[in-house]
């Protein structure tokens, strides 16, 4: 609660007149300062009354990849049995203020308004409460009350399209990538034979139905187990911008591996390695299992509007992640080595994609003791002046100037 200026004026104007008033015997000034007393009482007893509003809102979708519209629609009713006289309202929307018309709102009826919410900037927008600020009709006292709680807009890196997938490096009787392309554990295809073909595979049935020899085509298939790893320290990325890029890269590389129903890991570099809350580091394909429903719905929609399944209550599916992750300022040296150091112990898969950023290529030396435990290793470099030379032998490095250029690259041909 707070006095206004006005309040204030009137109320030391009250005690001097009450003082004067009764010191010299001025009846007229002690009325008048008894009548100023009053109304500020009066003024405090009606901002003290609390309004009945009931208040709900809805996002609309509460989350959206960076740029798409989201809207807020917001309805106050009134509950009471008075005319809630004399309100003023305003939602709060990340840094700005929405005015809300309630002035005079009868009982019974609501009040509905929509606005946009900024989506320019990957994070997560908080929307709310509502203030709600009655006054007396003077305007000598006004309090604000919050209504309702606060709702999360969840603002998803923007995500490319991405359709090579690496190949892995072992073998799986129910994989789906070709590893190998004449390989002897899943059947792919019938072809004409040629001189030097086995003749145990030909297929005797389909030959005599079109009269020529025709035999099996037997592929190895294998299922890649990708793991990304995004650096998150302030010291590889002198430029925001490149931290961006490096996010919208690792959200396509995620939302295309569960397209695909890949198991998939993303890990951060200088935050806090996820353990059991959704994002288990020793199990994507457990949580991969539970997200890749609704991920597979919106990206047959549209794929930069994924989002995890599992995320609607707590925030916390991978696309979530990667809006809520913030710059880390802690020693990057020492995030990078602990990072890396867990990588080899416990061997998440067998593919690792590792996004940084200019200050990150001093670093990639590190990555030079993870090729034991993963044969595929890819470097994303963002927002590099000049190309960055391969850390080590076998590394495949990408250089990008965004997360479109790396898309582009990632299904330029390469194998990994």
């Amino acid at each position: 609660m707070g006095i206004t200026a006005r309040g204030a004026g009137l109320l030391v104007a009250a005690v001097a007149l009450l003082v004067v008033g009764f010191r010299f015997a001025y009846p007229e000034l002690t009325l008048l300062g008894a009548a100023g007393a009053v109304a500020v009482g009066y003024a405090l007893l009606v901002a003290l009354w609390r309004p009945r509003l009931k208040v709900t809102r809805h996002a609309d979708p509460d989350r959206v990849a960076r740029g798409e519209p989201a809207r807020m629609v917001l309805t106050v009713r009134n509950a009471g049995r008075l005319r809630a006289a004399n309100l003023l309202a305003e939602d709060s929307c990340g840094e700005r203020t929405v005015p809300v018309p309630v002035l005079r709102l009868r009982p019974g009826r609501d009040t509905t308004i929509s606005y946009d919410v900024p989506t320019d900037r990957r994070g997560v927008v908080p929307v709310g409460p509502l203030r709600v600020t009655r006054r007396d009709p003077l305007g000598l006292v006004a309090r604000a009350r919050p209504y309702s709680g606060t709702v999360p807009v969840w603002v998803h890196p923007r995500i490319h399209p991405l359709t090579a997938v690496p190949r892995g490096a072992g073998r799986s009787l129910d994989g789906r990538v070709d590893g190998v392309p004449h390989g002897s554990i899943t059947f792919d295809s019938l072809r004409e034979y040629v001189v030097g073909d086995e003749l145990r595979r030909v297929h005797w049935r389909t030959s005599a139905r079109v009269g020529e020899l025709m035999v099996r085509e037997n592929v190895d298939t294998s299922l890649p187990r990708i793991v990304v790893l995004l650096d998150d320290r302030a010291a590889a990325h002198p430029d925001p911008k490149s931290f961006e890029s490096a996010c919208e890269a690792a959200a396509s590389v995620v939302a295309a591996a569960l397209h695909a129903d890949l198991p998939v890991t993303l890990l951060l570099v200088a935050a806090e390695q996820p353990t059991d809350d959704g994002l288990p580091a020793s199990a994507g394909d457990r949580w991969a299992s539970r997200v890749v429903g609704r991920l597979r719905a919106r990206l047959a929609a549209r794929a930069a509007t994924a989002a995890a399944s599992g995320a609607a209550e707590a925030g916390g599916g991978p696309l979530d992640r990667l809006a809520a992750v913030r710059l880390d300022a802690g020693d990057a040296g020492a995030a990078l080595r602990v990072a890396t150091a867990r990588l080899r112990q416990q061997r998440l898969g067998d593919t690792l994609v590792f996004l940084t950023g200019p200050g990150g290529r001093g670093d990639l030396g590190h990555l030079g003791v993870l090729r034991g435990a993963y044969p595929s290793v890819v470097v994303g470099v963002f927002g590099a002046a000049e190309p960055t030379p391969a850390g080590a032998t076998g590394m495949v490095v990408v250089d990008a100037a965004d997360g479109a250029a790396f898309a582009a690259e990632w299904d330029g041909g390469r194998r990994w």
